[in-house]
């Protein structure tokens, strides 16, 4: 048995496989491209194929993978880099890596959320550049997140944890999600949003936590970004294009926000340098989940699940 993989993940999962005794092939160029993949697979004879959420496996993709792939594992949570449609109707099982980043994920977006309210950023540049005389009064001011209002912008996992640690700060927590979640309200005492609009201008922090679809693109445009009070903080770790990125420039520019932090951008890895330069933004390079911990695990899912398909069994993780 052969398997693609795309990119080098932890070496835990590529023992798994070498263990079950199959053969890889790993991709080790920096910036994998379709084309590269499409390359890869016209060599024929692979069973499997281990994929990021980069990796663009569309209808193209699929038509060159040959007869015998059976199953494609996404490194990733989030597989709409994937034609799953498409791969079911080829007979090919994709599968992902759900519920293993929830707190590490979680951790980082409140630890933005901390970050941007603290500024400890710009801080640290400050002190960085010479520029620390001593201790004033009104220097580089934050904003206190006790007694505030959280919204969380979809209340699946992450967005569920998120609201656990921001009530463990004392924070009241709202939500907009299309179904009720009865267990957060329990849990922390939120209260549900019945529209976005209404959680927008309610809250103080805004923590994005959507899934990429066609109703969820530019979520966040620039009516809703309007939406939020000037001294408000936008938090996005969920997918780049929740966002409408030139129109949050525009409101970070005009000061409409007290800050933001972006963990990930509509064109990835393009960051726009109308956002880089601003000192109002956080931005980390997609790295919610990059811990050792959490991508060790991961690594062992995906190698998991190959190996359940390749011997016949059904995976722990389909994503249908």
């Amino acid at each position: 048995m052969k398997v693609l993989v795309t990119h080098p993940i932890p070496a835990v999962g590529l023992s798994i496989l070498r263990g079950h005794s199959i053969e890889l092939d790993v991709l080790t160029k920096k910036k994998v491209k379709k084309g590269d993949i499409i390359s890869a697979l016209r060599t024929g004879g692979y069973d499997g194929m281990i994929t990021l959420l980069t990796d663009a496996i569309d209808a193209e993709v699929l038509g060159v993978a040959g007869s015998g792939l059976r199953v494609i594992a996404n490194y990733a949570v989030g597989y709409n880099n994937i034609d799953v449609q498409g791969a079911y109707e080829k007979g090919i099982v994709v599968t992902n890596t759900p519920g293993v980043l929830t707190q590490t994920v979680a951790e980082h977006a409140f630890g933005l959320i901390l970050a941007v309210a603290t500024r400890v950023v710009e801080a640290d540049a400050f002190v960085r550049a010479g520029r620390f005389t001593g201790w004033e009064p009104e220097l580089l001011l934050g904003v206190d997140l006790f007694g505030k209002t959280i919204s969380i912008v979809g209340a699946g996992r992450i967005g569920f944890r998120v609201a656990e640690i921001a009530g463990a700060f004392g924070m009241r927590v709202l939500y907009y999600d299309m179904q009720a979640n009865e267990n957060l309200e329990k849990r922390v005492g939120a209260t549900r949003c019945m529209n976005p609009e209404d959680a927008l201008k309610g809250a103080d922090v805004v923590s994005l936590h959507l899934p990429l679809t066609a109703d969820t693109h530019h979520f966040m445009d620039f009516r809703r970004l309007s939406l939020m009070r000037d001294d408000a903080i936008l938090v996005n770790t969920s997918r780049g294009a929740i966002v409408d990125e030139q129109a949050l420039i525009r409101v970070l520019q005009e000061r409409k926000l007290f800050g933001a932090a972006l963990d990930v951008f509509e064109n990835e890895p393009a960051v726009p340098r109308a956002l880089r330069v601003l000192d109002n933004v956080i931005l980390t390079p997609h790295t919610a989940s990059a811990s050792v911990g959490t991508r060790n695990k991961m690594a062992k899912m995906v190698a998991e699940d190959v190996i359940a398909v390749l011997h016949g069994g059904k995976p722990l993780h389909a994503v249908r």
